[in-house]
């Protein structure tokens, strides 16, 4: 691990296990506004894209009501998402000792830049980040490079001198595509076979596992 100078993170099911949040979220969303609710699994396959984008597939929605309903679920968030939403085991340590080592730690997520605060925040971690980079920074969504891209020019590093962490096959050719190593987490929204077949050069089953990347081959 040492010879990488910095780690991109995903946040939803990589650093933070916020299926439960979302889920509910969600249904909270399409019950108010009297949109047929779509199967839990239908839901949780969405987690990684931008919300919007999302909302209105799984609502079937058209431009107009896809803003309603992430103007719906944003306000829905702080009641029913952020108390649902918890730290994977072995975070903050694994954290605290890569930036030990002088490793630069970065996230690269769809999520918004609001509600990631508050959540690293709440569990004070936000400190160990030396870069957010979210939707609200306008580059195209994931599995596009345009996020890992925008880092590596600010931060003045190399894509072989990177590892990109994550939980779905939108961070795993995000990271490809970058031309950055790539590291698959299984305990997240995506299976071990698509993760495995996306092509990612690490698999780990923990958090704390960042640090001794096992092969993925």
């Amino acid at each position: 691990m040492t010879s990488f100078k910095a780690i991109f993170f995903d946040f939803d099911g990589t650093i933070a296990d916020t299926v439960n949040g979302i889920l509910a979220t969600m249904t909270a969303t399409f019950n108010e506004l009297d949109i047929p609710l779509p199967p839990a699994e239908e839901m949780r396959a969405t987690i990684g894209m931008l919300l919007g984008d999302a909302l209105q597939k799984l609502g079937n929605l058209d431009n107009a009501h896809r803003e309603f309903a992430v103007k719906t679920y944003q306000r829905l968030f702080s009641e029913v998402e952020l108390p649902n939403t918890r730290i994977f085991p072995g975070v903050g340590q694994t954290l605290q000792q890569l930036r030990s080592q002088g490793i630069k730690l970065a996230i690269v997520t769809s999520r918004g830049i609001g509600s990631l605060r508050l959540i690293l925040t709440k569990n004070g971690i936000l400190d160990f980040f030396d870069e957010l980079v979210t939707r609200d920074n306008g580059f195209a969504p994931k599995p596009a490079p345009d996020m890992v891209n925008y880092l590596l020019k600010k931060m003045n590093l190399a894509p072989q001198e990177v590892l990109v962490v994550g939980d779905t096959t939108f961070d795993i050719d995000m990271g490809n595509a970058a031309g950055c190593n790539t590291c698959a987490v299984t305990y997240g929204n995506h299976t071990a076979e698509m993760l495995k077949a996306s092509g990612c050069d690490w698999m780990v089953g923990s958090f704390e596992e960042i640090v001794d990347c096992k092969s993925c081959s």
